[in-house]
């Protein structure tokens, strides 16, 4: 197994940010994203990453940009290092496969979560808010009013858009429509969640046309111009949540292609989900790959 990229040090341009997994370089009115191979899990960067996740995360964002860009547009210029400006060349070995050269636009700071079944924290909200509200024929959460009696894992009649706060650090607070609106004012709102959905609309048929279901996504957008873009990185393994269409059955939670894998060992050995993290051991990391690896066959290649 190659040796996982944890780090990046482009010393000809600043650095403009470090996320959880991105590294992201200042070329003035461009930026340098670059995906590594880290793995977060609780908010928590884990010592040892997983060696090409980057990679794969790169090639599903170059994907999707492409397939939802009748849509959509986005802040992707080009993927390919031979069409970065010079002095970016010489770090090729590194840059291959696991890099994006985009437009610099100023981020709407909303993440824009659409959702088309009932999992994850949807899903323990309505329990709980079932629970508390008794019999009723509807239940709101997030300001979206859901018919009650759902299961867990069910596709929901229409997809819904339950954005949450961007948050630099620690974990994203849900928002209402109306507070979104209060914080972008009522246009840019509406635009918001009508292009989310419109995205995750486009891609969500072709998963499902290749054995596949988005059972929900979150997507980040930017200004250029006057112009809404889509920004950051669409529809990979950290992003969204891929079931297999062969084995969905509702009423029960799904097998995932993500790091759950991650998330359940942590879990086994009773992490206080403080740092510093525990070490990932092999076997692990093997399985997360191949996790991430067959998302990526099954839908790109």
């Amino acid at each position: 197994m190659e040796q996982a990229l944890m780090e990046t040090n482009i010393t000809e341009y600043p650095l403009f940010a470090k996320g959880k997994v991105r590294d992201v370089y200042d070329l003035g009115d461009k930026l340098l994203i670059v995906a590594t191979d880290r793995i977060s899990a609780f908010d928590v960067v884990l010592p040892n990453g997983i060696p090409g996740k980057g990679k794969v995360l790169t090639q599903m964002s170059l994907f999707w940009f492409d397939l939802v860009s009748s849509v959509a547009d986005s802040h992707l210029i080009s993927g390919n290092v031979d069409e970065y400006p010079d002095d970016l060349k010489k770090h090729k070995e590194v840059l291959e496969g696991r890099s994006m050269l985009v437009k610099k636009a100023k981020r709407i700071d909303v993440e824009c979560v659409v959702r088309g079944y009932i999992a994850g924290s949807l899903w323990n909200e309505y329990k709980n808010t079932a629970v508390s509200e008794g019999k009723s024929d509807t239940i709101e959460l997030f300001g979206v009013q859901l018919s009650s009696g759902l299961t867990e894992s069910e596709k929901l009649p229409h997809p819904i858009f339950t954005p949450t706060t961007k948050a630099e650090e620690g974990h994203d607070e849900s928002m209402t429509f109306e507070q979104v609106t209060e914080m972008v004012g009522e246009e840019q709102a509406s635009s918001l969640r009508e292009k989310s959905i419109q995205v995750y609309n486009k891609a969500a048929d072709y998963a499902e046309r290749r054995g596949m279901i988005i059972a929900d996504t979150k997507f980040e957008f930017g200004t250029l111009n006057g112009m809404m873009i889509l920004i950051d990185e669409i529809f990979s393994s950290d992003s969204s949540r891929f079931w297999d269409k062969r084995n969905y059955k509702r009423g029960r939670p799904q097998e995932a292609f993500d790091k759950q894998i991650v998330r359940d060992y942590l879990e086994s050995i009773h992490w206080d989900k403080q740092p510093p993290a525990p070490q990932l051991p092999e076997e692990i990391v093997a399985k997360t790959l191949e996790r991430y690896q067959e998302v990526y066959q099954r839908l790109v290649k």
